[in-house]
């Protein structure tokens, strides 16, 4: 059964800094990818970045490119990380991670993935 849980959600400062971890189990594709989403209130969840098994290719929305980056845990190959810096207070919203079977080409979008996290909340605000 595969399993996505996400983590390092929390209160931050604009300007600020946050690392979201996304530890996966029980997923058996050779290839397959990661993605991050958010999900503000009353809208579709959006893609912001994604991650390749085995080349560890990412892509990024506009939207955080520059700001976020995606990368995999050299040690723990299943856990990957979303790197976030110059945090604004709009980006304070749900952050999920899901997998889907395949390789990330381009932006994530979330009909593409089919297993979730139950997600991690970033509030940015002074």
């Amino acid at each position: 059964q595969v399993q996505l849980v996400e983590s390092g959600g929390a209160l931050v400062q604009p300007g600020g800094s946050l690392r979201l971890s996304c530890a996966a189990s029980g997923f058996t594709a050779e290839h397959h990818a990661i993605g991050w989403f958010r999900q503000f209130p009353g809208q579709e969840r959006e893609g912001l970045a994604c991650i390749s098994s085995d080349d560890d290719a990412t892509n990024y929305a506009a939207a955080v490119k520059g700001r976020f980056t995606i990368s995999r845990d050299n040690a723990a190959k299943n856990t990957v990380y979303l790197q976030m810096n110059n945090l604004k207070p709009e980006d304070s919203a749900n952050y999920y991670c899901a997998a889907k079977r395949g390789y990330c080409v381009g932006s994530p979008h979330r009909y593409e993935y089919d297993y979730w996290g139950r997600g991690t909340r970033v509030t940015v605000s002074s």
